[in-house]
């Protein structure tokens, strides 16, 4: 793998199709496809990916998690992860984001290696399973070892800017070896310090704000998910926001 220094890229995690065009929009290199931003992300439908992949100007990945909770995954589990992934090969989707764990929080490699092995010729992110891992820098040798492209980590912390710290070690450990994304609570104010601190030259966020549904007919009291929950109104990625974060990454 090359260790050329390249620009900075945001990579944007996209929940619907109004927020890939925002990405794009916005000047994002890449989004992450996921649905159930509220559980973490889970994988979103074949026709999403298929609409998305529609949009110009983007690199599309995938998500690849069966459901919320901890990244502990029965084989049957493992089984629709690797049947997703290959749906998403056979969609042309240009990479796929994975993980899982063992029960003693170290990288779970058979599982890791099937799903790899399903993907082809598709990029790989290890996703922020890695951030629940016992020993990070064990876990950073086993992703490299399984060939995977890139790491979509906080640096174990609440936040990528907390964890700057550990994501300057995870760089220099990595040497050019995969690439560092670095991810959780990146804002237009905070993108650059992060990249400045970690010596990486990708950040992933979300970059949302909330809209209000069109809706002129609004049904009281009866909510589709948590109780308490407003059905009228919701988070969108911002082309604004990520055309800010955009233009504050590429001034370094």
């Amino acid at each position: 793998m090359s260790t050329t220094k390249q620009q900075p890229l945001l990579e944007v995690c996209a929940g619907d199709l109004e927020s890939v065009r925002a990405a794009a929009e916005g000047g994002a290199a890449r989004v992450e496809l996921c649905s159930a931003l509220g559980e973490g992300g889970v994988t979103p439908s074949i026709g999403f990916l298929r609409q998305a992949l529609l949009v110009p100007g983007l690199r599309v990945h995938v998500l690849i998690r069966p459901r919320g909770g901890d990244f502990l995954y029965t084989p049957e589990e493992v089984n629709a992860m690797v049947a997703d992934i290959e749906a998403c090969r056979e969609a042309g989707a240009h990479g796929v984001v994975i993980g899982a764990l063992t029960p003693d929080g170290d990288i779970d490699l058979p599982s890791c290696r099937r799903m790899i092995e399903a993907a082809g010729e598709m990029s790989v992110t290890f996703h922020r399973a890695f951030d629940l891992c016992r020993n990070p820098e064990e876990a950073l040798d086993t992703i490299i070892e399984l060939g995977c492209d890139r790491l979509l980590t906080s640096g174990q912390a609440a936040t990528a800017l907390e964890g700057t710290s550990l994501l300057r070690r995870l760089h220099d450990r990595a040497a050019g070896r995969l690439v560092i994304l670095a991810g959780g609570g990146v804002t237009p104010d905070n993108a650059a310090d992060i990249l400045i601190g970690s010596g990486t030259n990708e950040v992933h966020a979300s970059a949302r704000a909330g809209v209000t549904s069109p809706m002129r007919y609004r049904k009281d009291g009866v909510a589709m998910g948590a109780p308490g929950s407003d059905e009228y109104s919701r988070k969108v990625t911002s082309p604004a926001i990520v055309a800010k974060i955009v233009e504050n990454i590429t001034a370094l």
